[in-house]
């Protein structure tokens, strides 16, 4: 036997042996579940080939001996070896990209190469209705908006811990980078620098899944046949793993996406259509726990419901800065790159569309090719004897519109096509002119459909053999390309839609030029004549056809198409497009044609847009003349056209100054003019709109705005008629979440509750950014105050500062009693500042915020405030400006000085005034006081409650008073005189005068006042006077006598039907007192309610007698008050003879300070009482010394609503 023989026989039979039992022994481990862990990542981190095979080997005997269960865990357990090859695949496809064209271009490295692109979180997940030509024109603005950043490697980190992304939308204008993004991302995964919690990634691109739009297909299926290498991985049973699934270029995507009417599939294996199984897949239905990111062009995301999507980003592209710094890292020759800057900031709209990465390629390319062969003609002339510098040169031929840029960069590929395939190195471009129709034919039709990807069917619908397409591919370089899948077929495209819509626009001419008839107009004409109105009619067609577009897909189509019908364009095109040898007939035809559609009732975009086309045809006529007026500053006097006004706004949007500020004011104040300028206040930061005569036609205007991209951090509207249907149409933008405004200004624009609302509501929706409002001058009612206050308790809200407020010391005011009081007073109707709370806050500040519409107050209390003459003047002028709401005013203990109550007369005079109840309370009021006040009773009828307690008026004021009170205009309910040193003359006139007015007076407090008798006369005759109808009389502290008390009680016997509270503490009625009274309380018609005797020096017998008659009559008494008469323990007794009664109502006994040492009867009294104990509500017996039996009374009432004092 040979050496080698025996070596395969022994040695590496046992190797094979030990191997294979060393992985069978833990393949059997991980089924047990011994250490799974350990052993699973064992063999995941020591995979290899052998491994794997040994796997194979073991999977295959299992499902062999019928044991799949086993074979199918084991599998799952070791899911990860299908990761290092899915791994490696991907970085092979994807690491690699090159300038241009992946097929013909210089491959590159990923990520020697790889700038990081400016992707942005979008607050809105709602589709810009813009274009896609006015996303680019407004690009080099939206980089100086606050954006929110966001990494690509954060795509799916949430911002919050219990908020899960799931699927995420980037969006992107074509050629911005969005797949270049897709890619690094897969190749930082591949390469284990980034995300790696994701277990597998699968990029499906859209372009490759329409081939199969016919097949039905489950998603492990599909999944499984574009990655072969994750064949066997069980999708439905590994729920743990965590997959990112990539759909790329949704815009591409020829399949409807009917997410309403689709079936629900949520089985990974069920055979379905592909439509349903992608919206199934993005809905959550399939695979819920997968992440999904999809890329689309801005007007295709509508495709996905909002609902679908938990984060928006966007790729914006370069900035001003990154445009250079791309330039400068493209060539190495510092001067050539800044020559390149220098041509390329020349036109305005060139630089715009450098936002554009893929532009950018192409204007280097462009430039390049210029520059070295105008380096190479200054040589040659010099060689000749012919002088001219480079930079001469450069300013005759450098491209200043896209048109010519694009017609270059097709020459300058053609040639370089020419030069690589054919070896031609001519200085005139050879065009194959069949080709370029059939491409041109492709371009146009596929334009027409908004179909930016194209299959073999397409192909051959344009007469192009689809197994030749290559052809077209190596013809035009870098123009048109072809991409095979990794599985399924091949597609094409242009390398960008730009170079497609130039392409589109070429083929009309060339169909002019061929078939004598316009490609939109079959009609041919043969003659010259005609054929000039041929080319007309194209022209007009094209602008009907691209103004008639909703989304602007043939926006850019136009420009070139009205640029390639200038002679002065077609010099590059010699061999290819007819020249026309300076012929004007068109050109003059179709711009008076635009100029007049500028006239029409466009929308700004689409007039911007038309203002794109004449600087394509060269004509600056507008522009020049509005450029004018604004140097001189005549633009606001001036009354302009549609068009001129388009103009401005073309003027505006291309200036080369940054707009931080619109002011309309410098133009003219009108709707119309803020609507022709829509897209300029769209680029500003601030935009002053205030003071022009808006409505809400404008409000609707900037509601769209909002929508849409836009740079606006400040909005003042202040000063116009908006109103509330304003306000509501503005909150509709205001809601979106695009819309990034931080302060609004709405102070004097006619809003009310409803507009408020409409405030509060739009807030709520989008509360992240605005941080200030200014709501002065405006009437919101006291609920849309608190609608809008209530937002700045929302933690999402970032609003810092509401100004509801008018005036500097209303606004200070407001502050200051939101910090005193803990509320603000707008939310108040009743404001209580007694006892120096006002601090440090003046009147004068205090009144202007009473002035304000804002300030709802119906209650105020200013009692000892300091409040002086000066102050009560501020007071009155500021209820006299906004007098409706206040209702009660309470300035007790402020001395108004005699100039302070002429004010306060004078306020109570207005027949705006509704002042109900005033206090003056210790006022130092005076005899003129008391005339003054009778002069507003005379003419004042709203007026109900007057106290003038704690004044000298003496009788001489009260002979003034009479006067007012005697008045029938006078309808004062209830007069309070307490302590105003009044005596008989006082009570004389007092009498009096309600006699001759009896009707409306109910309450009356002389308390403190000595009527004398004869005073005590005159009220006896006033409470016998049949028109009386006083319900409350307080005569405490009025020296009432027996005999006094038996006037007053046989007048009250005489009247007895309306007197419902007596007050006659403290007065000596003595026992023929006590006795009138008892006689008074005895009578059936005698309702009184409230009795207080408080003081009156009652003893036990006389108690007896009162409460003797309180029996015969107890029904009508709900509130008894004999505190401070010594009663004792017999008077306690005696009073729960009335309370055993059932008729018995009383619901408040007041026996303070009564010499009352027992109570134990009435405890016994109340427990046998059921129906007395449920109508108790309070019971005051301090300062009496009840001792133990207190806990009686205690217990008898702790299942009661009774107070016990």
């Amino acid at each position: 036997m040979c050496n080698w023989q025996l070596f395969f026989s022994t040695d590496l039979e046992k190797k094979i042996i030990v191997f294979l039992k060393n992985e069978l022994e833990k393949f059997k481990k991980i089924l047990n579940r011994e250490n799974t862990q350990y052993f699973v990542q064992d063999f995941t981190e020591k995979m290899c080939d052998i491994k794997e095979a040994a796997l194979d080997i073991t999977l295959y005997f299992l499902r062999d001996m019928n044991q799949c269960e086993a074979a199918d865990t084991l599998q799952d357990e070791l899911v990860l070896i299908h990761q290092r090859p899915l791994k490696s695949n991907l970085k092979k496809k994807y690491q690699s990209v090159s300038d241009g064209i992946a097929k013909h271009g210089d491959s590159k490295l990923l990520n020697n190469i790889y700038t990081d692109l400016c992707m942005t979180l979008s607050v809105s997940k709602q589709v810009s209705s813009q274009n896609e030509v006015g996303q680019v024109q407004a690009a080099d603005r939206r980089h100086e908006s606050q954006e929110i950043p966001v990494e690509c490697k954060n795509l799916f980190e949430a911002p919050e811990q219990d908020k899960e992304i799931r699927t995420v939308l980037t969006k992107g204008v074509a050629g911005i980078g969005k797949s270049i993004s897709v890619q690094k991302f897969i190749v930082d995964w591949a390469d284990g620098k980034e995300n790696q919690d994701i277990t597998f990634i699968f990029p499906l691109a859209f372009r490759e899944i329409n081939l199969m739009e016919k097949e039905t297909q489950s998603l492990a299926r599909l999944i499984s046949q574009f990655f072969p290498e994750i064949k066997g991985l069980n999708l439905a049973k590994n729920d743990k793993l965590k997959l990112l699934i990539i759909l790329d270029g949704l815009d591409e995507c020829r399949l409807p996406l009917n997410f309403e009417g689709n079936e629900t599939c949520r089985d990974v294996t069920s055979q379905v259509s592909l439509d349903v199984l992608l919206t199934n897949l993005i809905k959550g239905n399939l695979l819920p726990s997968a992440l999904i990111w999809i890329t689309t062009r801005p007007a295709a995301a509508i495709k996905i419901p909002p609902e679908c999507v938990d984060r928006v980003t966007e790729v914006q592209g370069f900035n001003d800065a990154q445009k250079e710094e791309y330039f400068r890292k493209r060539f190495k020759d510092g001067d050539l790159a800044s020559e390149i800057i220098d041509n390329v900031k020349q036109s305005k709209s060139l630089f715009i569309m450098c936002y554009i990465p893929v532009f950018c390629w192409i204007t280097a390319t462009v430039l390049q090719n210029i520059l070295e062969e105008k380096i190479n003609n200054v040589v040659r002339n010099q060689a000749d004897g012919v002088f001219k510098t480079l930079q001469e040169s450069n300013t005759e031929d450098t491209p200043k519109t896209l048109t010519q840029m694009y017609t270059h960069f097709l020459r300058f590929q053609i040639l370089q096509s020419r030069r690589k395939y054919d070896g031609e190195y001519t200085p005139d471009v050879s065009w194959d002119t069949d080709a370029m129709l059939s491409l041109g034919k492709l371009a146009f039709h596929q334009l027409q459909r908004n179909n930016l990807l194209f299959y073999d069917t397409d192909l051959e619908e344009c007469g192009i053999d689809a197994s030749k397409a290559s052809v077209y591919s190596s013809m035009c370089t870098q123009i048109f390309k072809e991409e095979r899948g990794i599985i399924l077929g091949t597609a094409f495209c242009f390398v960008h839609m730009s170079i497609q819509e130039f392409i589109a626009a070429l083929y009309a001419h060339l169909f002019v030029d061929f078939n004598k008839k316009s490609v939109f107009n079959q009609h041919e004409s043969t003659e010259q004549e005609n054929k000039n109105e041929t080319m007309t009619d194209l022209l007009k067609t094209a602008v009907d056809k691209a103004l008639e577009s909703e989304t602007g897909h043939l926006d850019l189509f136009l420009r070139f198409l009205l640029g390639l019908s200038l002679q002065a364009n077609r010099p590059l095109l010699r061999g290819l497009l007819t020249q026309q040898d300076g012929n004007d007939h068109n050109y003059n035809k179709i711009v008076e044609y635009i100029k007049e559609k500028l006239e029409a009732n466009l929308s700004p975009e689409r007039s911007i847009n038309l203002f794109y086309c004449l600087n394509e045809l060269n004509d600056q006529t507008l522009v020049k003349e509005i450029q004018t007026q604004l140097r001189e500053g005549s633009l606001s006097s001036a009354d302009l056209s549609p068009a001129q006004w388009s103009a401005v706004a073309f003027v505006l949007l291309t200036s080369e100054e940054a707009m931080e500020e619109f002011e309309l004011q410098k133009f003219m104040k009108s709707d119309e003019c803020l609507f022709r300028l829509l897209e300029v206040v769209k680029i500003s930061k601030r935009a002053l709109l205030n003071d022009c005569n808006l409505t809400d036609e404008s409000c609707s205007n900037l509601a769209k705005a909002f929508g849409s991209d836009n740079n606006l951090i400040e909005l003042n509207m202040s000063n116009n008629n908006l109103q509330d249907s304003g306000v509501k149409q503005l909150c509709i933008g205001l809601g979106n979440i695009t819309c990034k405004l931080e302060i609004l200004k709405l102070s004097d624009c006619s809003i009310t509750e409803e507009g408020y609302k409409a405030l509060a509501s739009a807030l709520r929706s989008n509360p992240s950014h605005l941080i200030e409002l200014d709501l002065r001058g405006n009437d919101p009612g006291q609920s849309g105050v608190k609608q809008l206050s209530d937002i700045l308790q929302d933690k999402q809200c970032s609003l810092k500062t509401i100004r509801f407020l008018k005036s500097s010391a209303a606004q200070e005011a407001c502050e200051y009693l939101t910090e005193v009081l803990g509320t603000s007073p707008l939310l108040l109707t009743e404001l209580d500042l007694s006892e120096d709370k006002l601090g440090d806050l003046d009147c004068e500040k205090l009144s202007a915020l009473l002035m304000d519409s804002h300030s709802k107050l119906e209650k105020m209390k200013l009692s000892d405030s300091s409040v002086t003459e000066e102050g009560y003047k501020a007071l009155a002028s500021a209820l006299r400006s906004n007098p409706s709401h206040l209702i009660e005013l309470d300035l007790t203990g402020n001395d108004p000085g005699q100039s302070g109550v002429k004010e306060l007369s004078d306020l109570l005079q207005d027949p705006n005034c509704q002042l109900k109840t005033l206090r003056l309370c210790d006022c130092g009021l005076t005899e003129e006081s008391c005339s003054a006040l009778a002069t507003v009773l005379r003419s004042n009828s709203s007026l109900k409650d007057l106290d003038m307690s704690n004044n000298n008026l003496q009788d001489s004021g009260m002979k003034k008073l009479k006067n007012g009170l005697e008045n029938t205009n006078c309808t004062l309910k209830k007069l309070r005189l307490s302590d105003c040193s009044i005596t008989e003359e006082g009570y004389k006139a007092l009498a009096s005068a309600l006699r001759s007015n009896p009707s409306h007076l109910i309450e009356l407090d002389l308390t403190g006042n000595d009527p004398g008798q004869s005073g005590v006369k005159e009220l006896n005759d006033l409470l016998q006077h049949p028109n009386c109808q006083l319900k409350t009389l307080s005569l405490r502290r009025c020296s009432i006598t027996e005999k006094q008390c038996f006037i007053l009680t046989s007048a009250l016997k005489s009247n007895p039907s309306h007197l419902r509270e007596l007050n006659l503490s403290e007065n000596k009625l003595g026992d023929s007192g006590v006795e009138n009274l008892s006689d008074l309380l005895m009578n059936p018609q005698f309702n009184l309610k409230i009795l207080h005797l408080c003081g009156c020096r009652i003893t036990e017998k006389q108690c007896l007698i009162l409460t003797s008659a309180l029996k015969t009559n107890p029904s009508h008494l709900r509130e008894l008050d004999l505190s401070g008469n010594k009663i004792k323990n017999s008077g306690v007794n005696h009073l729960c003879d009335i309370l055993k009664d059932s008729q018995c109502k009383l619901e408040r006994l007041s026996l303070n300070d009564c010499g009352i040492t027992d109570v134990a009867c009435l405890a016994q009294c109340l427990s046998e009482t059921k129906s007395t104990k449920v109508l108790l509500k309070e019971l005051d017996l301090s300062n009496n010394k009840i001792g133990d039996s207190k806990q009686q009374l205690i217990d008898v009432l702790q299942d009661s609503n009774c107070k016990l004092r």
